[in-house]
């Protein structure tokens, strides 16, 4: 089978993905910059799969071959605000440095735009001192537009956040 992000496939999580989602998912290292904590079981999981993954609109499993090594989701904005989505996305550490997350969001980043077209911007809050995820946003295409001082809280701790953008008429880099 073939290893490398190329051989990366996107789709809808399925419960049949609670023990790969619970081996990166339970892992601090994985969800430090995320606003949900690490998931503890293979119940935990599977209630979020079910509850939250599968019925969210644009939550997509990043897979290689049929396990599920992260996700990467588009929540499209309502009413006046149905021109932009945010995106997030994570990777289980094991493969972090090697290009999945960036692939994986190039690949949501083309799809979203197709699959919506009043989409005209994505954009991405990203915690200042998450360096690895601001470079994925970068090789994708986004552009940093400024820093949002105490913007966000994650974990208790009210942090600085850059802001990211990738516009419809934008390239999509790679």
């Amino acid at each position: 089978m073939d290893t490398s992000p190329s051989a990366i496939t996107l789709r809808p999580f399925e419960l049949s993905d609670a023990a790969d989602f619970l081996s990166w998912a339970g892992d601090d290292r994985v969800t430090r910059y995320l606003r949900w904590d690490p998931v503890t079981s293979l119940e935990e999981a599977e209630w979020y799969l079910r509850t939250v993954a599968i019925p969210h609109p644009w939550r997509r499993s990043i897979c290689l071959g049929d396990r599920s090594i992260g996700y990467v989701s588009v929540k499209r904005g309502s009413g006046d605000e149905r021109c932009r989505a945010h995106v997030g996305y994570a990777v289980g550490a094991e493969f972090w440095g090697r290009g999945f997350a960036t692939a994986a969001l190039r690949m949501a980043a083309r799809r979203a735009f197709d699959e919506m077209p009043e989409l005209m911007r994505l954009e991405a809050f990203v915690e200042a001192e998450n360096g690895g995820s601001q470079r994925v946003l970068e090789k994708v295409g986004f552009v940093k537009e400024g820093l949002l001082r105490k913007y966000g809280i994650c974990k208790g701790e009210v942090r600085d956040m850059y802001v990211y953008s990738l516009l419809s008429t934008d390239e999509v880099l790679g």
